[in-house]
């Protein structure tokens, strides 16, 4: 038996060893693996579902741009561990107007909304109103798809643009420009239609109604609105477009009673949440994968007892116990990385054939999660084989060949 040369195993003749030792018993060996599959299958599912669920919200956040700062009415305090807002005065269109001669903003929104009946004639509804400047498809990211947006001296005029739900609810394929249709106690002349924007986080973007800013304050019974949209170009920063607004907002109001909220912030913020949960459903899906390495040990600690005497053998030859140690280890190794290989090859199979039939499903597949999930894997196999190698290295040569 040519397994050593000058007292060292050869590695070539390890790995035979090992290949030797996993091949010999498909059964077990598939068995062993396959529990090593689902683990990471389980793992690699769950984050995947928790990293689409975060590309899904952060595509949702950015649907109305990265580069804008919202003021907000009441200034956030913080007593003990809860967040307090006390609202001094409200928003107006004057502040609105002050913020746009700020250097390098864009445009500037100034908005409210409530909830309305809709009605043309015979068909009618309830949907959101939204007072809004004419800016809005600028500094929102939304685009009119028949007509146009509210014109710029739509102040005193009695206009309203169409979400795509309400024009289909309303007018069904007929053209609506033009017609007119009742908001709350007013009539409106419609001008425009917007494109499908969808839903975004349970808000349906179509179901909606837009006329100027004064008229909603007048149809809600407002006396201020709501928020005050600041967009700004990319020579500027939000922390630097924040410092101006406070400047400009607070030398208007005489104290600082507003609240600033950037996109930026709110990205980040929303991104630690989501990583985090993202973390915490692999977390949940190692518990599988644990089970799997339970499965290995057990295999292992099998397999030591059957090879007492092929162990033995090894010994009487020169393998040192560091050696025999190192092969029931790889052996371990192997078999938990051929699991791996297999349960990452599964969920990619998977998550791919579930994209293509329904592509709207929050998945997505992360290199480097698949990755990590490998290298988990072996990992497993590693910390699960310690044991029965470290009792295979420590068996008696003499001892082990009487169990023949």
């Amino acid at each position: 038996m040519n397994f050593f040369l000058k007292n060292e195993m050869r590695v070539s003749d390890g790995f035979f060893w090992v290949a030797r030792s996993v091949l010999s018993q498909r059964q077990r060996s598939l068995l062993t693996a396959l529990g090593i599959a689902i683990g990471i299958a389980a793992v690699a599912l769950l984050t995947s579902v928790g990293e689409g669920l975060r590309v899904y919200l952060l595509d949702m956040f950015s649907t109305f741009g990265t580069r804008i700062v919202t003021v907000s009415a009441g200034k956030i305090s913080t007593q003990g561990m809860v967040g307090m807002v006390k609202t001094v005065r409200p928003l107006t269109e004057r502040d609105a107007d002050a913020l746009r001669k700020l250097p390098h903003a864009t445009s500037v929104i100034a908005y409210l909304q409530g909830t309305v009946r809709v009605d043309s004639g015979a068909r009618q509804r309830n949907t959101q109103v939204i007072g809004i400047d004419p800016d809005m498809p600028r500094t929102w990211n939304m685009a009119v798809g028949l007509g146009r947006f509210l014109p710029s001296d739509s102040a005193a005029r009695p206009y309203v643009v169409l979400g795509y739900k309400v024009r289909k609810e309303l007018f069904g394929d007929a053209n609506p420009l033009g017609a007119s249709v009742r908001v709350g106690e007013y009539r409106f002349f419609v001008v425009g239609v917007m494109e499908s924007k969808g839903q975004m986080l349970g808000f349906d973007l179509d179901d909606v109604v837009y006329i100027p800013t004064a008229r909603a304050l007048q149809l809600l019974n407002r006396a201020g609105v709501g928020g005050i949209d600041v967009a700004f170009d990319k020579q500027t920063t939000s922390a630097e477009m924040s410092k101006r607004i406070t400047r400009v907002m607070a030398a208007l109001h005489g104290e600082e009673d507003f609240t600033l909220f950037t996109q930026e912030d709110m990205l980040a913020s929303l991104n630690r949440i989501l990583n985090f949960i993202t973390m915490a459903i692999a977390g949940l899906g190692s518990i599988s994968l644990i089970v799997g390495g339970v499965g290995v040990a057990t295999i292992m600690t099998t397999a030591l007892r059957e090879r007492m005497a092929e162990i033995g053998l090894l010994r009487a030859l020169g393998a040192t116990r560091q050696q025999t140690l190192a092969l029931f280890l790889c052996e371990a190794v192997v078999l938990a990385g051929i699991g791996g290989i297999a349960g990452v090859s599964l969920i990619v199979f998977l998550v791919g054939s579930a994209k293509l039939l329904a592509p709207g499903l929050p998945l997505a597949l992360q290199p480097f999660y698949l990755f990590l999930a490998f290298l988990l894997s072996t990992a497993v196999g590693l910390i699960a084989g310690i044991m029965p190698a470290w009792r295979a290295s420590l068996l008696n040569p003499i001892e082990a060949l009487r169990q023949e």
